[in-house]
């Protein structure tokens, strides 16, 4: 049995992993997840919110060493997690998620991608320090191969990311280092271009590195399959 914190990604809540949780607890594990600031029951005002902010909230969480799952833009507040607190964290576990370089921020980063899905779907806030995704276009980006009941779920819950986090250069060192970590890449993805997750693994070890078919919530599209593969990842 293993231990799961999972870690939303932009404009998402800890309701995302709706399906995810009793298909890993089906499977003999112990899994939650949590809200970070400003995010679903979080009332922490979008101005207010930082990456050293969604670090904290993360490394609260945890009492025991945990198998870290961040998704998407989570990437980074798990990573800094790992530089801050790494005897809290069993495994970093990457799911279709920025793998957060040194020295280099998440807008730097989602800048680097050849493909920019998010760029005419991102709608600013009037003060210019957040944004909210085009209800519109938000089930072509996030649920593409997602069931129709779980797009009505999600979309009324979507709410606004702040930029800050984004915008923050992150400083890993030895302790990030020395934390284990395996990489989820989602081969249908209409959100991280699937390249640029190639990219960002380039050098990993290649037992490291898992890939499913899906698109870029594959705990809605299939988390049976997802739990699966949590599993083989915890299994060593």
């Amino acid at each position: 049995m293993a231990d799961f914190l999972l870690i939303h990604g932009s404009c998402h809540g800890a309701w995302c992993w709706r399906d995810l949780i009793p298909a890993l607890e089906a499977r003999g594990h112990r899994a939650r997840a949590i809200d970070l600031p400003g995010h679903g029951a979080d009332a922490t005002p979008y101005t207010e919110v930082t990456l050293e902010g969604y670090t904290q909230a993360i490394i609260d969480a945890i009492d025991a060493p945990v198998m870290l799952v961040g998704h998407s833009m989570a990437g980074f507040p798990i990573s800094l997690a790992a530089e801050m607190a790494p005897e809290k964290i069993a495994r970093l576990i990457y799911l279709c998620a920025y793998a957060a370089q040194d020295g280099r921020s998440l807008v730097e980063m989602r800048a680097e991608a050849p493909r920019q899905p998010m760029a005419d779907a991102a709608i600013r806030t009037e003060d210019g320090l957040a944004f909210r995704v085009d209800p519109s276009k938000a089930p072509g980006l996030f649920y593409n191969d997602c069931p129709a009941e779980a797009v009505d779920y999600a979309l009324p819950r979507l709410c606004v990311q702040a930029i800050k986090p984004q915008a923050t250069k992150i400083a890993l060192g030895a302790a990030y280092a020395g934390v284990k970590r395996s990489y989820i890449r989602c081969d249908d993805d209409r959100t991280i271009p699937p390249e640029y997750q190639r990219t960002m693994t380039e050098g990993w070890p290649e037992a490291d590195v898992y890939a499913m078919p899906t698109g870029h919530s594959p705990f809605f599209a299939d988390p049976d399959g997802l739990a699966d593969l949590l599993t083989q990842i915890a299994k060593g």
